[in-house]
């Protein structure tokens, strides 16, 4: 028998954490192998090195692709769990305290700084776009509005009335909202790497 609970369960939120994260898990795994791969051998040939603008290669033997003194797919592997395990749990009926989703909030900011800080890297400094990170940047983008709009609108996170009603409102844009994030970031790619005429 169904509670009231069950009722108000955010399914479609829940599940779309859960396929985010197994994406994203997906990605890192993917770039973690590769690194493995280029540890062992430093000439081998990554299969994500596709031409000089799309590769792993760049990204990965940079400094940036181990901002904290190891490679940063590591942080994938670990961080990408939290959205699988977060899904599941409200699938199951749970239902997490405010402090809970403070905290997960946290970590999808501070999960978007560290992409957004990886995407200008990438473009303006490595000149390279990495498929299995830019997979990793188009989840965590949706992660990262659909958490928090989510967070304002039901008060997790304080904010006036009028600012939880416009979360609210923006919520079912959600897709809208990522794809002019997409658009942007393809914009600037093709702006400075010539994207388009490079393939």
């Amino acid at each position: 028998m169904n509670s009231p609970g069950n009722a108000r369960r955010p399914f479609g939120f829940a599940i779309f954490l859960v396929i985010a994260g197994v994406v994203g898990w997906i990605a890192a795994f993917a770039l973690t192998v590769e690194k493995f791969a280029l540890l062992q051998s430093p000439d081998t040939v990554l299969s994500c090195d596709v031409s000089v603008l799309l590769q792993c290669s760049a990204n990965l033997e940079s400094w940036q692709g181990s901002l904290l003194g190891f490679p940063n797919p590591l942080l994938g592997l670990t961080g990408w769990v939290a959205p699988i395990v977060v899904g599941a749990a409200l699938v199951a009926g749970a239902r997490f305290d405010r402090w809970f989703w403070l905290l997960f909030q946290l970590g999808v900011t501070a999960a978007l700084v560290l992409v957004v800080w990886l995407i200008t890297e990438s473009i303006f400094v490595l000149g390279t776009l990495c498929p299995w990170c830019m997979v990793t940047w188009a989840v965590t983008i949706p992660v990262f509005w659909a958490v928090t709009l989510r967070n304002v609108a039901d008060g997790a996170v304080p904010a006036p009335a009028a600012v939880q009603r416009g979360a609210r409102a923006l919520s079912g844009w959600i897709v809208l909202i990522t794809l002019s994030c997409y658009i942007l970031i393809a914009v600037v790619a093709q702006l400075r790497l010539d994207v388009l005429g490079t393939l």
